[in-house]
């Protein structure tokens, strides 16, 4: 992926992200309803959103959406359970660049910056079927922690979304090993 720029997402990008997911993210697996999505970009500008993306030449390429968040508060270890978390929102490549590694390489980076500023645990979740998502969150350092039945978001296959998790504590454990 030569001459790659990747940078944090303005209020001027929202358009072209929001371009970007309906115009490649949907599949079987992806649950991207455009109001609630749309919605959830917007929030790009008043900060409560963070987007990274990837761009080649002023073509968007792909992003990934985040937010603190505590909505996953009870998958949070006792020690942290009232503690603030992160959560990646949405995740998208361009399918001409599909299967090349930047989905894992812009999930990296958002972990790593999130990692930074002190946040412990980063959850994501998918239909437990997308094998593409599973791959990408496990090369940036995710691992699976539950899976249950989801019909209101998962109208194919077995209908059923996976959440995972990355600790700081995990991947600290892993580069000691390592």
């Amino acid at each position: 992926m030569d001459n790659l720029l990747i940078r944090e997402a303005t209020a001027a990008d929202i358009d072209s992200l929001c371009a970007l997911i309906f115009e490649h993210g949907p599949n079987p697996w992806n649950h991207l309803p455009s109001v609630e999505v749309t919605a959830h970009l917007q929030q790009i500008s008043d900060g409560s959103v963070s987007t990274l993306l990837a761009e080649r030449g002023g073509e968007l390429l792909g992003f990934v959406s985040f937010q603190r968040s505590r909505h996953f508060a009870r998958y949070q270890p006792a020690a942290r359970c009232d503690q603030e978390h992160a959560y990646i929102c949405e995740a998208v490549t361009h399918r001409a660049v599909s299967g090349q590694g930047l989905g894992s390489r812009l999930l990296k980076q958002v972990v790593a910056a999130l990692a930074e500023q002190g946040v412990s645990d980063i959850y994501i979740d998918r239909h437990e079927e997308n094998a593409a998502s599973a791959a990408m969150m496990r090369k940036a350092g995710f691992v699976e922690i539950e899976t249950y039945a989801d019909l209101e978001r998962r109208p194919n296959g077995s209908r059923r979304t996976t959440v995972c998790c990355w600790r700081a504590e995990l991947e600290h454990n892993a580069v000691q090993a390592g």
